[in-house]
């Protein structure tokens, strides 16, 4: 029986790469062959890139860092808003603004400023200010929140970044490189593999093919999701049979311990303390 997975990347139609005339000779590798000037992608190059970056972002998750995903192409936009928001992670799919990592103290400024709009409009709806006043501050939260509201909750640096056609989100690659976070991009014939940490070749114009990639990768957080909650209990579980597993010692024996720990000088337990003098 074939691989479902397999399966579902050949219906996909991932393995249809651009036309040959167009093609980027340093895809050379994970191109099987050629048919009526198309090239054919190899898919076992796929599902290897697929499997690679699987084992990156499940390893990358489960310690405690999170994903932003960047899909900023029509077929990209709809499936990406969907399949990231359920495993609750980051995403960019209008368009990404200049320095939104490497200037990530603005980004988060502007999100502030977002909040505080928002704020207002809850509490009494922008009536308090002029209709002139209230059209541009509506305007303002409405450009924010589109080019910003995917990462909203993203107070610190990802782990990895996933983006999708690695022509058009070349200036995100470009940053995430310049501060050391690993790539995972889906790449067609045209692009170039020495952009990107982990190469999934692949049909990068299909949204069925998009959908198919992003569907796996999530799994991949969520698993990497499940062994981070399992590794917090283990180490819960761990640090109480430490607490509890050793004999009981008293209060006094506990006190003598605190008092070395904190450098004081120990009392011996066998001789009282001198008595206080009496009041003249």
């Amino acid at each position: 029986m074939a691989n479902p997975l397999v399966q579902d990347l050949i219906e996909s139609g991932i393995h249809f790469g651009q036309r040959s005339s167009g093609w980027n000779p340093k895809m050379g590798s994970y191109i099987y062959g050629k048919r009526n000037g198309i090239h054919i992608i190899d898919i076992k190059e796929t599902v290897k890139g697929l499997l690679l970056a699987k084992k990156l972002i499940t390893r990358t998750v489960s310690q405690g860092k999170d994903v932003c995903f960047v899909g900023t192409k029509r077929q990209a936009k709809g499936v990406i808003e969907q399949r990231v928001a359920d495993v609750q992670m980051h995403y960019v799919t209008e368009r990404w603004l200049g320095g939104t990592l490497t200037n990530f103290r603005t980004i988060r400024t502007r999100l502030k400023r977002l909040e505080e709009l928002e704020t207002i409009e809850a509490n009494d709806n922008f009536q308090s200010y002029s209709k002139k006043m209230e059209s541009q501050l509506r305007r303002e939260m409405k450009k924010i929140k589109r080019n910003l509201d995917g990462i909203r909750s993203m107070h610190k640096m990802p782990g990895v970044m996933v983006a999708i056609d690695v022509n058009r989100e070349i200036n995100a690659l470009r940053e995430a490189r310049k501060l050391g976070i690993p790539t995972v991009c889906l790449i067609d014939t045209d692009g170039d593999p020495e952009l990107v940490d982990v190469a999934i070749p692949g049909n990068d114009d299909s949204m069925r093919s998009i959908d198919v990639i992003v569907r796996e990768l999530c799994k991949a957080i969520a698993d990497g999701k499940q062994m981070r909650v399992e590794t917090g209990e283990g180490s819960d579980e761990s640090q109480a049979s430490g607490e509890s597993g050793g004999p009981r010692r008293s209060r006094r024996a506990q006190f003598r311990a605190d008092d070395a720990a904190s450098g004081r000088p120990e009392v011996d337990a066998g001789v009282d303390a001198e008595p206080a003098k009496a009041e003249s």
